[in-house]
């Protein structure tokens, strides 16, 4: 497998990324979008990625995107010490494989890159991916209650974490 930041993305990327975008929105992530997510939704979204203040990673294998992931930089003057980690996206039938693992750690070494020490990132309370973030050794900053709506209408609370990297 292959993990890697990508500057610019071909038509086959974004039918890619749509799909995966797609899938875990109908399995349930709560990543900004609800079910049914139309695919032209979907691929219209990636057609505006990346841009200079988000870093796309992918994570392949045999030349297809399994997963993905973005860091937003922070652009105010006083914030480009820090960056948001969005979007980090697992086919369904590649879950549990360790590639949002992968992902994440790639996400570390562009934020390096970009001259970035403090990263933040928000997930569903209760959702599996809080134990992978605390087992990569990100710091609960707090739970925000009623933060974003699921599909089936409830509104679910958010916990907000955060990494210092060297």
């Amino acid at each position: 497998m292959i993990v890697r930041r990508i500057d610019a993305l071909t038509d086959q990327q974004i039918d890619e990324l749509a799909g995966i975008l797609v899938a875990v929105v109908d399995q349930g992530a709560s990543i900004g979008f609800l079910p049914p997510l139309p695919v032209d939704d979907a691929k219209e979204y990636w057609r505006g990625l990346p841009k200079p203040s988000i870093c796309l990673i992918v994570a392949e294998r045999a030349g297809q995107i399994l997963g993905t992931a973005q860091l937003e930089l922070a652009m105010k003057f006083n914030g480009r010490h820090r960056a948001e980690v969005n979007k980090v996206l697992v086919h369904p039938g590649c879950q549990r494989q360790g590639i949002g693992r992968r992902l994440m750690t790639e996400i570390e070494n562009v934020a390096r890159a970009e001259g970035r020490t403090l990263l933040h990132l928000d997930t569903r309370e209760g959702d599996p991916s809080n134990d992978v973030y605390r087992a990569l050794g990100w710091i609960e900053a707090g739970r925000i209650p009623l933060w974003a709506r699921s599909a089936s209408g409830t509104l679910d609370g958010t916990v907000l974490y955060y990494k210092i990297i060297e």
